[in-house]
């Protein structure tokens, strides 16, 4: 019986990692939480973390949704936008979260452009700015998928681990 629920158990966190990868770019999906919830669905298995293993992805998992927020903000930043164009990119983040894909890459870019052109900018100027922070979405985007690569691999190593006895 304890296999049974060891199988359901790895059947529901490869799921979880799946719907977390798909999460990274689908926005109305929260890849990294996902995939962290993957792990922790495995605690009451044979493949459970340790709990500074938990933890410490645990970390990983807030460091991402934080950073996934701000790192367009940076991207804006790092072209020369200025302080208005990288609220415009923080708005233009948020916002974007509600119309869906194209929203959230559209977003931190119409939001830098229109915020630097409130800021004085030309148009040339604004556009720079706003690939910034289309750079810093995609950045994100990545952070994300490595994220939910890592605990992925971290599955599939427990579950090599006990299955072969590695």
């Amino acid at each position: 019986m304890e296999v049974l629920f060891d199988i359901l158990y790895a059947a529901g966190a490869v799921l979880l990692l799946i719907l977390g990868l798909l999460g990274c770019v689908v926005p109305v999906i929260p890849g990294p939480a996902l995939s962290y919830a993957a792990l922790l669905l495995l605690l009451p298995s044979r493949f459970a973390p340790s709990l500074g293993v938990c933890v410490w992805f645990g970390i990983g998992c807030a460091a991402v949704l934080v950073l996934d927020t701000i790192v367009p903000a940076l991207g804006a930043k790092k072209f020369r936008c200025s302080r208005w164009g990288v609220a415009g990119c923080i708005i233009g983040t948020v916002i974007g979260m509600f119309f869906g894909l194209l929203g959230l890459v559209l977003g931190p870019f119409v939001g830098a452009v229109l915020g630097e052109i409130i800021a004085g900018k030309n148009f040339l100027e604004s556009m720079r700015g706003g690939f910034g922070a289309f750079l810093g979405f995609l950045s994100g985007v990545l952070l994300k998928v490595v994220y939910c690569a890592v605990c992925a691999g971290w599955c599939i190593y427990a579950f090599c681990e006990v299955m072969f006895d590695v």
